[in-house]
């Protein structure tokens, strides 16, 4: 039997967006930007996914978590 060979897809590297940006810090108040890395289902995206780099993901965690507590964003949405 003649063995197929599977095709291999190039990844596209993920740059973080926030570095691009040259972003020193991640305010809890700027919705429009943590925004982008919340699910439909206001789930934070994760970092493999977002091409962010350590540093930034925690910075967005931490804001993502002080805006719900501030009632800013919702926990979960419906």
């Amino acid at each position: 039997m003649a063995q197929q060979q599977k095709k291999r897809r190039k990844r596209k590297v993920k740059k973080c967006k926030l570095c691009e940006m040259k972003v020193e810090y991640v305010d809890y108040k700027d919705l429009r930007l943590l925004n982008e890395f919340l699910t439909d289902k206001a789930k934070i995206i994760p970092k493999r996914v977002t091409g962010n780099c350590a540093k930034h993901q925690r910075m967005i965690k931490i804001a993502i978590k002080r805006a719900r507590h501030m009632a800013l964003l919702p926990f979960i949405k419906l």
